[in-house]
């Protein structure tokens, strides 16, 4: 068992195995893992009553979410996260539309063009989707190690958006039984994978 608060070198190796771990899954199988976490997204009483979703877009080896962000854009108000022009190593959601522009960030990632009309505030949002690299059974959350959403979050889980659910999407080896933690970490409300849904708000 992991034990919290471990070093950054400890952490840099398990965040190396789980991303093996993801890896190693075939094309095929990552898209057939995406339909099922779908299906079990759209099952949820919250989604189905949430008007504001935020997504992102997925790269390399992540859980697959271009057709769920296609349907959320004709379902739902879709937001996708650009890289903050003003808060450093924070995020910004803009609402995404046909006519949205997209460019490549400094990552080489796509994100909407920045357009203030656009700009939807995080207590805006019903539902936010996140990726991961891991997650452990007390919700958890390892990312990339940017902590770009950590940072956007801490007033998430200072209590700030009330209503915010936020859902990690994650292939079913990506979970464990514990990860170690820091304090600036955020947990998740619920995590979803082709096999279960994790709801760790009780």
């Amino acid at each position: 068992m992991m034990h919290e608060h471990s070093s950054a070198t400890e952490r840099q190796q398990l965040r190396r195995l789980l991303l093996s771990y993801r890896g190693q899954l075939t094309e095929a199988e990552r898209e057939r893992a995406a339909h099922k976490v779908s299906e079990h997204l759209h099952a949820l009483t919250e989604f189905q009553q949430a008007q504001t979703i935020g997504s992102y877009h997925s790269v390399r080896a992540e859980l697959p979410t271009a057709e769920l962000n296609q349907h959320l854009q004709r379902e739902k108000q879709l937001a996708l996260p650009r890289l903050h022009p003003v808060v450093s190593n924070h995020l910004l959601f803009l609402q995404v539309t046909e006519k949205t522009i997209w460019h490549a960030n400094s990552f080489g990632i796509p994100e909407p063009r920045l357009a203030s009309p656009d700009i939807i505030p995080l207590d805006h949002l019903d539902i936010l989707l996140v990726p991961l690299v891991g997650f452990d059974q007390q919700g958890n959350r390892m990312g990339m190690g940017g902590g770009f959403y950590d940072r956007t979050l801490a007033a998430h889980r200072a209590g700030r958006y009330p209503k915010l659910l936020t859902i990690g999407l994650a292939f079913d080896c990506q979970q464990l039984e514990q990860l170690p933690t820091e304090p600036w970490d955020v947990p998740l409300n619920m995590v979803i994978t082709p096999a279960k849904i994790w709801d760790f708000r009780s």
